[in-house]
């Protein structure tokens, strides 16, 4: 029985990895920190509302078995690249050290199709920063999953999103992008728990890995 540390559990893939938890026998506690308080209530779930900047705050409570990464804002939102790069590389990196530290032994990480920190495109370049960056880190395991376009229902909409998903069904169909496959959320958080009984040490999903990833669930 295993106690499972989410962050990122109100987005689009969180909410439904924390569904698939709650429901898994493998697990007998699911700890979700948050910015804000979410409403979820489950005999199995505790949610902890932290300011992720703080974290002599709370890091004694960051004790567990495995940690699932979905963590992440957009620029609309954070305002600034500056903003955005601390919540999706400085509060995922600075979690996941703790976590390291703490003893937890594997972390899941959900990062984006075409990350590289190389890449010239801010947003790529950042994740691929992350990806980077926490592969050095003592977990036992460390399963990393870059998937394409994510569909589901969100929070909020995305300026451009349902136009940018059209023109990525119609550029499969014409053999175009055939390995970017639009995926949902809950695939992706099925793809995450999967991961934990596939590959090594260390080990890169991308896009379409993470369907047949998903059925190993």
């Amino acid at each position: 029985m295993k106690t499972a540390l989410v962050i990122g559990g109100t987005g689009l893939v969180g909410k439904e990895l924390i569904k698939l938890l709650l429901e898994n026998e493998n697990y007998c506690k699911v700890l979700m920190f948050v910015r804000r308080k979410s409403g979820m209530q489950h005999p199995k779930l505790q949610e902890h509302v932290i300011d992720f900047s703080l974290p002599e705050t709370w890091q004694e409570l960051v004790k567990g078995d495995v940690l699932f990464s979905s963590l992440g804002t957009t620029i609309k939102a954070a305002k600034t690249k500056h903003r955005q790069f601390e919540v999706d590389f400085t509060y995922q990196y600075n979690f996941a050290k703790i976590a390291a530290s703490n003893g937890v032994k594997d972390y899941v990480l959900v990062s984006s199709i075409g990350a590289n920190s190389r890449s010239p495109f801010f947003y790529m370049q950042m994740k691929g920063k992350l990806d980077d960056a926490v592969v050095s880190l003592p977990f036992h395991k460390i399963s990393i999953l870059r998937p394409a376009q994510l569909v589901g229902e969100r929070n909020e909409k995305r300026f451009g999103e349902g136009m940018s998903l059209k023109i990525s069904r119609l550029l499969i169909k014409a053999g175009i992008m055939k390995n970017r496959f639009p995926i949902e959320g809950k695939t992706v958080a099925q793809a995450m728990i999967a991961s934990l009984d596939c590959g090594d040490k260390i080990t890169i999903y991308t896009a379409n890995e993470l369907f047949t990833l998903a059925d190993k669930k």
